[in-house]
């Protein structure tokens, strides 16, 4: 069972990892052998993320590379240099997002609701487009793309930030149609509530925790290392046969 999720030769960029969910998962990816590409806009978040990374694992499994998600000349050099680095990619995680605005969507400006859509749909849209190539030639890839299951309901305070989440979704539907003959698989992991820095607006309030964590079969928050795991399957062989899916990952949340 173990070689189900050995990814020893494999090259993984994820992008948002000098921390929270994206640092677990490439730590993780790195773990199960994969060469790991840390990268977020700032160098010395992505170098300390690395060295804490190859201090765990013994080896220089991880190396950085900063790049700004909206910048497309800079993702372009990130694809690039993982290729100088590493020779090929296998497998992409796009865990980077934002959301500069939490309220009512009437009061939000434009350039809020235009960064959200460019950070967290065109900006996955254009990394995809310049990685997935190799991997549709070589008949073999997998694409992760973090969403979250604000994609799937609504709300009075996220509403930009759901939309682009619930397009993120249907984003991978697309791709997996347009990428699964060449046997390149495109999915999403949905979270819910987890402590990161990302969503402390949710979970250092006291009364919206509460509101969150009493919606919920666990009844509490969850933890960035919770969701590499999905992310190890899917990257893996254990996730062959798995494409064009949304796996939910919320402590029972969207089950009450």
């Amino acid at each position: 069972m173990a070689n189900l999720f050995d990814l020893t030769g494999q090259t993984a960029i994820v992008t948002g990892s000098s921390k929270g969910i994206g640092k677990a998962i490439a730590h993780r990816l790195a773990e199960h052998g994969a060469n790991v590409v840390v990268s977020s806009r700032k160098a010395d978040a992505c170098e300390a993320a690395v060295a804490e990374i190859n201090a765990a694992l013994g080896r220089k499994g991880a190396i950085a590379v900063p790049a700004n998600i909206a910048d497309k000349s800079q993702l372009q050099a990130l694809v690039d240099n993982t290729r100088r680095a590493f020779g090929r990619i296998d497998v992409l995680v796009c865990n980077a997002a934002s959301n500069p605005y939490f309220g009512p969507m009437g009061n939000m400006s434009d350039d809020q609701f235009q960064k959200i859509l460019q950070n967290n749909i065109v900006s996955n849209h254009w990394l995809i487009q310049m990685a997935a190539p190799e991997m549709r030639d070589r008949k073999s890839g997998s694409v992760i793309i973090i969403s979250s299951i604000g994609g799937l309901k609504g709300t009075p305070v996220l509403g930009a930030y759901n939309i682009s989440k619930a397009a993120d979704m249907q984003l991978a539907r697309n791709l997996a149609c347009e990428f699964g003959p060449d046997n390149v698989r495109v999915n999403t992991i949905a979270p819910g509530l987890v402590q990161t820095d990302f969503a402390k607006a949710l979970w250092d309030n006291p009364d919206i925790l509460k509101t969150y964590t009493g919606h919920s079969c666990l009844k509490r928050i969850g933890q960035p290392d919770e969701i590499a795991g999905m992310a190890v399957f899917l990257a893996s062989k254990a996730g062959a046969f798995t494409t064009g899916q949304t796996f939910v990952i919320d402590g029972g949340q969207m089950a009450i």
